[in-house]
């Protein structure tokens, strides 16, 4: 059976093999002719485009995008690799086919560039620090400059190029993830708009919101998370640094230092797109002259980058790949350096960081990092260092003192308040005399640290007091710092001796101060010693009510009793804290949240409260579910809602706040009324206790303080400190209810919230008028006084 089959087989294929070979051979020449008729493009097509645009080179990518030669294929018997970013001068498929006219050069092509839409607008952005102005005003001299070069560049008949009218943006009032992390896009109706930052830095031996802006820059250039080059979209850049060579008489000494360092970390996040070199000038010389020359050469490589479409190649400082590697050698050795930044730390492996001593003769202390994103922040000492963080020659000192604070030791202020002195003449306190009992005659503002670690909106200070996520001064003693600001706080008082309508019998009860709010300006908490502070006041017996940002969970944790704790409570979610409270530390959610657990544990210890600052664009609507959220995870003893106050300067303009976010308040009450049908509705024993509608503030107060149908806000600050000695002499704990006192009916919620005692001034335009307080319904709402 199986010899038959096999013969069978056999004979069938010497009968069909001449067949076979003839149809295996007729398949193989028409594969063959089909492969030499078939067009180069549409093999290219389906064999050349890369996985990403970084697999082929700048040149030839542009070109294909221009279409100024065709595709070549991916065979390298067809074509070979470019050299020198230069195409091919011949490639296999045929002659070079010219186009009639050079095509533009694409404005991104250097690494970081993904855009191939060809440049068609340049918009200028001035960027500017100043704590004195004078940068400021120089800012302005070259946006007028600018705006000028724009109207003249325009060309009526081509309305497809040009330079746009330049923008200004203070770096004090900007979030820098939003113009230094990455570029900004470009608008959706003009795809080759590209940005030129034009940026006039000043130099400051203290800190600054330059510091932290540097500091930016670096970590933004050394996060792997971020391409090296992530600014290379821009168009260019260009620095000017101010400087005084009487501080500093040459460069070497420090003149224009962070001008120098800022040059150099922009260079390397753009790809070294210098426009133009570096310009200094001397405030004390040359300063606008300098600026004057720096502002002409800008403004020709500007007409220029619109004429030809990008930096152009081999022009020294044009920013081109080519260029000298400069920033390079610069990082290999400490030649050209700023003097005032700290030195780069050596790189260390993570499993070399031991807590034992190095055999090699190095300390046993473990590297100081700072990552600023967690864990205990070192507790400074005395001999941490030696920098003041205010000192006396510096413009912040000069700044501050001209909004009427004394600064007391290096890092202290004290001011009195608007309402002392309303208080004083008889004219009414402010809320916490409605809600706590504090007469504001009585009060001394202050704070033991003018450092913050956020760069809030609405904060009445600009950017004019230092910030930081550690400390890193000279620290000034307890006894200094407490005897410095009584002493601030009765200079002030003794000088409204001579104003008129200041009650005498008020003025001799100022002189005695019996409660200190610590807020002010900056971070209270921030200060290493503020447990010690805070038992000098209370020796006194001088009530504290201590405000923290809700961004140092640590400081907070091992904080002792105070009278009263305020968390400030600016947003209900990570999205709006940013753009709010617009906070240094990068995981500043992570410590907000941490914040609020420590309340939760502190509320039957210490009186609690959240202070919300509503600004109506911001974090209003549709946030109360959001605040809600959050009263039921900290559970406070009470909850402060207040409208926005508006300064009325134009740095508050720049940070994006005008009167159009300045809350009425029916607004206000609609809000406070919204939250606590909301507490309401998850069980949660919340009501609304007492208002001042003259401070558009209203109290939401736990039920734990509502005894026998009334509401007890106030303090019994007597009773405070008795229990305090007790607890202080036997360890007799004491909760918040142990010294609560009732609130009175013209405060509750209703009534207005005006003392009767003292007379209400209404306010409307240049017209004064004083009338005895009434209750809140029957004021019109346009006398409020915000």
């Amino acid at each position: 059976m199986a010899a038959s089959l096999t013969e069978g087989l056999l004979t069938f294929w010497h009968s069909c093999r001449i067949h076979f070979f003839v149809a295996l051979f007729a398949i193989f020449v028409v594969a063959r002719v089909y492969r030499t008729i078939q067009p180069k493009s549409k093999t290219a097509s389906a064999s050349s485009i890369p996985s990403s645009p970084r697999s082929q080179s700048p040149g030839k990518a542009e070109k294909e995008k221009l279409g100024d030669t065709k595709p070549q294929t991916t065979e390298k018997k067809d074509v070979q690799a470019p050299a020198n970013n230069e195409t091919a001068t011949k490639p296999a498929s045929g002659p070079k086919r010219v186009s009639g006219k050079k095509p533009l050069k694409v404005a991104g092509r250097r690494r970081g560039s993904d855009q191939g839409t060809p440049l068609s607008f340049i918009q200028p952005i001035v960027f500017y620090a100043s704590l004195t102005a004078t940068t400021e005003r120089y800012a302005q001299v070259l946006m007028e400059d600018l705006r000028a070069a724009a109207q003249k560049q325009a060309d009526p008949e081509d309305r497809e190029r040009g330079i746009l009218p330049p923008k200004l943006e203070d770096l004090s009032y900007i979030d820098f993830d939003d113009y230094f992390t990455t570029a900004p896009q470009p608008p959706a109706n003009s795809p080759g708009t590209r940005y030129m930052y034009c940026l006039l830095i000043p130099t400051y031996n203290i800190d600054t919101v330059l510091n932290t802006f540097l500091g930016h820059l670096e970590e933004t250039h050394h996060d792997f998370r971020i391409d090296t080059g992530s600014l290379s979209t821009l168009a260019g850049f260009s620095v000017f640094g101010f400087g005084d060579k009487e501080g500093w008489p040459t460069e070497e000494e420090g003149f224009c230092s962070q001008a120098k360092e800022l040059d150099r970390w922009m260079a390397k996040l753009t790809g070294r797109k210098r426009a133009y070199p570096l310009g200094l000038g001397d405030v004390k010389s040359d300063a606008e002259s300098a600026l004057k020359e720096w502002s002409q050469g800008l403004q020709e490589i500007l007409s220029d980058i619109v004429k030809n479409g990008s930096l152009g190649e081999g022009v020294p400082g044009s920013g081109d790949a080519l260029e000298s590697d400069e920033e390079d050698v610069d990082d290999s050795s400490d030649e050209g350096k700023p003097k005032n930044r700290k030195k780069a730390q050596t790189v260390v492996d993570l499993e070399d960081i031991k807590m034992s001593a190095d055999p090699q003769g190095g300390s046993g202390a473990p590297i100081p990092v700072d990552f600023t994103t967690g864990g205990k922040e070192p507790t400074p000492n005395s001999q941490s260092t030696g920098k003041e963080m205010v000192p006396k020659t510096s413009p912040t000192y000069a700044a501050l003192t001209k909004q009427g604070y004394t600064i007391v030791g290096s890092h202290s202020g004290v001011k009195i308040c608007r309402w002392t002195k309303s208080a004083l003449r008889g004219r009414g306190s402010c809320y916490k005399y409605s809600f706590y009992g504090i007469r504001s005659h009585l009060c001394m503002e202050a704070t033991p640290s003018l450092s913050c670690s956020n760069k809030c909106i609405f904060c009445w200070r600009h950017g004019t007091n230092p910030v930081g996520t550690t400390w890193r001064w000279k620290v000034d003693s307890p006894e200094l710092i407490f005897q410095g600001v009584k002493e601030g706080h009765y200079k002030k008082i003794k000088m409204m001796r001579g104003v008129p309508g200041v009650r005498a019998e008020r003025f001799a009860e100022a002189m005695r101060i019996r409660h200190c709010a610590l807020s002010l300006v900056g971070e209270p908490i921030f200060y290493p010693h503020i447990n010690e502070f805070l038992e000098m006041l209370h020796a006194e017996h001088i009530s504290s009510f201590l405000v923290c940002n809700a961004q140092h969970p640590d400081q907070l944790e091992n904080l002792k009793r105070v009278t009263q704790l305020y968390v400030s409570i600016d947003a209900s979610n990570r999205e709006s804290l940013r753009k709010i409270d617009r906070p240094l530390h990068r995981d500043f959610w992570e410590r907000f949240q941490r914040c609020l657990d420590i309340l939760r544990e502190k509320r039957h210890v210490q009186r609690t409260v959240f202070r919300l600052t509503l600004v109506k664009g911001f974090n209003v609507d549709d946030e109360v579910i959001g605040y809600a959220n959050l009263v039921e995870k900290a559970l406070p003893c009470f909850v402060e809602i207040k409208g926005v106050t508006y300064c009325g300067t134009s740095t508050s303009a720049g940070a994006g706040l005008t009167m159009q976010n300045v809350p009425f308040y029916e607004e206000i009450a609609a809000f406070v009324v919204a939250l606590n049908k909301e507490l309401e509705r998850r069980g949660l024993k919340y009501g609304i206790a007492a208002e001042h509608a003259h401070s558009c503030c209203v109290l939401i107060a736990s039920e734990r303080f509502h005894v026998n149908g009334k509401w007890h806000s106030r303090i019994d600050y007597d009773r405070f400190f008795e229990l305090l000695e007790k607890e202080k002499a036997d360890g007799t704990s004491f909760t918040p209810e142990d010294y609560m006192r009732e609130t009175e009916e013209w405060a509750q919620w209703g009534n207005g919230g005006f003392d009767p005692n003292d007379e209400r001034v209404y306010k409307k335009g240049k017209n004064k008028a004083i009338q005895p307080a009434e209750p809140a319904e029957t004021e019109p709402a346009e006398a409020l006084d915000f």
